[in-house]
């Protein structure tokens, strides 16, 4: 948004820096002193009272003093706009100290034409230089303030100047202004014309001019300002318009979205700036009509509805697969709820914020935020919610953690710049104030793949939202409760701050209402009801993870579906002389060729993700292959990174065989597998490489070797593939497919490993 255009600087406040200095209220300023009189009850003299009074009123701040410029409660001033000619406009609500000791000053502010950005509803008959009194306030420092401005009525501007303009020459240029109206500028409300000499006068009208653009003028409502306690966080809940600002919100059921046509972008348009709109002073940054917020799209390719509701096989497999937005999130509603209170609860505060979500792989984590998000946006739209800018950035997506400095700055601004020069961008923004600053909500996907070595990343990102005018929210999202005590330093932990919130695992009766949610509708009643709950108690007792419980029922789908196209084309017409294979005497079909999903079904589904290529080869991988496989997922769960180096890895071996080694009796088939000649301890360790004294190991044998060939077959990625300690590894095939293979092991159980 733009300020105030100017050509001076500092015009009367000078050109040195001197300290400034707090005006306190004089004693002629006191009240009339009361009578004086005998002890009251409590041996008090009125004089005493008196006194009393009079100190306290001498430590109330009037006024602030910088050299020879003085400025007092009620003044109407102009304060600076960094790198810019423009300066803001405001009133002085009161004198403070800020929270690093600065002295600063609550402003309140007045608001051009060109900072409304709803164009639609925005007045046309504004004057050159007219101003809206807003209900918006902001606390800056003394050092903003670049003099004194004069708001006037539009009858006594043309009084003053009767062609309506000042003369340039002229020492009032460019600090004179009409003011006509308040204005909300979030809702694009209006007061009543207004005399300006008639509503304010000084410092004692300020708390009545204030209400009058606060009454005159529609705030934004927040929502769910008293959701019921005694409603249990697992019920559902009504996501409706409520016609009281305060109205409880009943009915409760799962928030429906709204089946819009959405055009996704990648996150490189997000929020195209328009370049003739205004933008505030400090940041340059523009404001446009709210747009549909764009989320990071998945790789799909569009089918006609007729090949997708083609049969009731092709519509359940649609509805099944994990890319598939569905119109509700089942057994997501308490997590929904505190994420939602959360967020709003920031953007209309206009504070900065960290919420750090955690949960295993497949829980809704990132869903259940875009659900919220996208609410939010709605209540935007209606007025509801002050406007905000949404970003996601996902660790997976970036090759190099600093690029989400780039990714953050494209969105506040449009302007495609470099990682170094997007930090010095956003260093200075955030530093600086404006008081109009749009909220912005960051969704930091993945967050383990940000972690950088020196973990600037992370400290930069959950740092910003605790300066004062940054008004960032940070939405963290990691697989790991304990990421940031596990991996980051204790000056970035401690700046996440106690508001997290954590994501169980689903259990078998969350899963099933997931899936059943994804089958209404599909015609035939195809998928047995019993074979949903062996699928999803299945999963619950390996995961819990929901994504896993579809690809398995919709495999299930498509084994169904084959068999019933192999069992039609099988079946022959019927004729006189002779009958069609697979049917009855009067030519009807037999029973069981219908084709429906049953628990065998879902068996043989589940036995096929268990059976493929990759099970089958991780399974026949030697010892030392699966040792070292299972040394690395044990090290990424320890860490919570996903790449680790290959002396970390052995690292984490060493410590599994030390304690199975050092433990003969618990662990005696290990022992064997290591030892075949079934020595003493002495021989053991000197069969698997380590000393006598059990301190010092060397490498094992074969594990050099063994990582090698598991690089050649893409089972883990190996920097140069060199099995040297400094070598970066991390697995190339997914955690699951690990865990899959080894979980019935009995030589990795035999560690004490349970997958």
């Amino acid at each position: 948004m733009l300020g105030v255009s100017r050509e001076d600087s500092d015009d009367e406040l000078g050109t040195d820096d001197y300290p400034w200095e707090w005006i306190y209220e004089s004693a002629e300023e006191q009240d009339a002193p009361a009578e004086p009189s005998a002890e009251d009850e409590d041996g008090i003299t009125s004089r005493k009272r008196k006194r009393a009074s009079t100190i306290q009123k001498q430590n109330r701040i009037v006024g602030a003093r910088m050299n020879d410029f003085e400025c007092a409660l009620g003044d109407t001033v102009l304060l600076k706009a960094e790198g810019s000619h423009e300066a803001w406009i405001g009133i002085i609500y009161e004198f403070l100290e800020d929270e690093e000791g600065e002295k600063a000053a609550n402003f309140m502010w007045f608001s051009s034409e060109k900072e409304i950005p709803n164009k639609e509803k925005k007045r046309r008959d504004f004057l050159e230089n007219e101003l809206y009194i807003t209900p918006s306030s902001d606390i800056n420092s003394l050092t903003t303030i670049n003099g004194k401005a004069r708001v006037m009525s539009q009858q006594a501007f043309l009084k003053r100047y009767p062609n309506g303009k000042i003369p340039r020459k002229s020492k009032e240029f460019g600090k004179v202004f009409i003011c006509r109206r308040g204005c909300n500028t979030r809702t694009c409300t209006y007061t009543d014309e207004f005399v300006w000499e008639d509503v304010f006068h000084g410092r004692e009208d300020i708390e009545t001019l204030r209400d009058v653009v606060k009454n005159g003028t529609k705030a934004t409502r927040k929502r769910w300002a008293k959701l019921a306690k005694e409603k249990s966080p697992e019920r559902d809940y009504a996501m409706g318009e409520e016609d009281d600002d305060d109205a409880v919100v009943a009915g409760l059921r799962t928030p429906k979205r709204a089946k819009t046509t959405r055009d996704a972008v990648t996150p490189g348009s997000r929020r195209r700036r328009d370049k003739s709109a205004p933008g505030t002073p400090s940041s340059h940054r523009t404001i446009k009509i709210k747009k549909h917020l764009e989320f990071t799209p998945l790789a799909t390719r569009i089918l006609s509805p007729h090949h997708v509701q083609a049969s009731p096989y092709q519509l359940a497999r649609t509805q099944l697969h994990v890319a598939s937005v569905p119109t509700s999130l089942p057994c997501r509603e308490s997590e929904f709820s505190l994420v939602y209170s959360h967020l709003e609860a920031a953007i209309t505060d206009g504070s900065g914020t960290c919420i750090y979500i955690s949960g295993t792989p497949g829980t809704g984590k990132t869903a259940t935020v875009r659900e919220v998000v996208s609410h939010l946006d709605a209540a935007v739209r209606n007025d509801e919610l002050d406007d905000f800018i949404f970003v996601e950035i996902n660790g997976m997506k970036i090759t190099d953690p600093h690029q989400a400095y780039s990714l953050l700055w494209e969105a506040l601004k449009g302007q495609r710049v470099s990682p170094a020069q997007a930090l010095d961008l956003l260093e200075r923004e955030f530093s600086h104030p404006s008081p109009r600053r749009v909220p912005c909500v960051v969704l930091m996907d993945e967050l383990d793949q940000l972690v950088t070595k020196n973990q600037g990343v992370m400290y930069n990102f959950f740092n910003w939202p605790g300066l004062r005018h940054s008004r960032l929210i940070v939405l963290a999202v990691a697989n790991t409760m304990d990421l940031p005590e596990r991996t980051l330093s204790n000056k970035i932990s401690s700046r996440l701050g106690l508001t997290r919130i954590t994501f169980p695992g689903y259990n078998h009766e969350q899963l099933m209402r997931i899936v059943q949610s994804r089958l209404e509708g599909v015609p035939g009643h195809i998928v047995d009801p019993d074979a949903v709950q062996f699928a999803a108690r299945k999963v619950a007792a390996v995961s819990g993870d929901a994504r896993r419980a579809l690809d398995i029922c919709r495999r299930a789908v498509e084994l169904a579906e084959a068999d019933y196209q192999t069992h039609t084309e099988k079946t022959m017409p019927a004729t006189p002389s002779k009958r069609g294979r697979g049917a009855t005497e009067d030519g009807t079909k037999k029973k069981g060729s219908s084709g429906r999903v049953t628990i065998e079904t879902v068996r043989r589904a589940i036995n096929e993700a268990t059976s493929n290529p990759l099970q089958l080869y991780l399974r026949s991988l030697p010892f030392a292959a699966r040792l070292l496989l299972t040394a690395l997922l044990m090290r990424t769960q320890r860490s919570g990174v996903a790449e680790s180096t290959f002396g970390d890895v052995l690292d984490e071996m060493h410590r599994m065989l030390k304690m199975v080694i050092t433990d003969e009796n618990s662990s005696r088939p290990l022992h064997l597998l290591l030892n075949p000649k079934g020595g003493g301890t002495a021989d053991l360790y000197a069969a698997n490489g380590i000393s006598g004294n059990g301190n010092t190991m060397r490498r094992p044998a074969g594990l050099s070797i063994a990582a090698v060939d598991l690089t050649g077959a893409g089972i883990i990625n190996l920097e140069g593939q060199k099995p040297e300690r400094p070598s970066k590894v991390r697995l190339a095939v997914g955690d699951d497919e690990v865990r899959l293979a080894f979980r019935d092991d009995p030589e990795i159980r035999a560690l004490g490993v349970h997958l």
